[in-house]
């Protein structure tokens, strides 16, 4: 099917294929930052506030090196700064996750850009192909072959399915990344919200 669809679907379908496969990229890159960034924050938040209860801020302070993602940097942000006052470090944890959830975002763009342009793109490779049958017809006094027919109308509908095919699977990607983020986001204001409670309920 790809073959036939690679010879015969016309030159927007190079394109589509191409900025499909570009997408895919974006979203394995995505996938595999969000899958390390991602932690198990209760499990994370546990360990830290029983090590913290005995006062040991150094065993903290490694726990948090020692485990990826923007939650633990939070965390790690506030305990060094706990020599000041709590309004102090949440203004400080406010701005770092403010500046994190861009981080996070980061090309998600591409899919979203990639969503809306494929369609069009296929409608286009469509148009293209009409453009061509219709030059053809021309040519040969409005008698064309039955073959050139099938051939122009075949580039024109695979172009159109492709870009559909494309767009479909790029939102739902981007849905689902997004979905991703949010659930990260989420641990952080949790963890901000954690921490200060850890360091000052006493």
């Amino acid at each position: 099917m790809l073959p036939t669809l690679l010879s015969s679907g016309g030159p927007m379908t190079w394109l589509l294929l191409l900025v499909g496969a570009a997408a895919l990229v974006v979203f394995i890159e995505r996938l595999l930052t969000y899958h390390r960034a991602q932690i198990n924050c209760a499990e994370f938040l546990n360990g830290v506030r029983t090590v913290l209860r005995r006062d040991n801020v150094v065993e903290a302070l490694s726990i948090c090196d020692a485990t990826p993602g923007p939650v633990p940097d939070l965390v790690k942000l506030a305990i060094k700064h706990r020599d000041k006052d709590r309004e102090t470090v949440r203004q400080l944890l406010d701005e770092a996750g403010r500046n994190e959830v861009p981080r996070l975002e980061e090309r998600l763009s591409v899919l979203a850009t990639v969503a809306q342009i494929a369609p069009l793109m296929g409608l286009l490779g469509t148009v293209l192909a009409l453009i061509g049958m219709m030059g053809v017809m021309r040519g040969q006094g409005m008698a064309i072959h039955p073959y050139d027919f099938a051939r122009h109308l075949y580039a024109g509908l695979s172009s159109t399915a492709l870009g559909l095919a494309i767009a479909i699977l790029n939102y739902a990607a981007y849905n689902y990344l997004v979905r991703r983020v949010d659930a990260i986001v989420h641990d952080m204001e949790r963890a901000a919200g954690e921490v200060l409670h850890m360091l000052w309920e006493k």
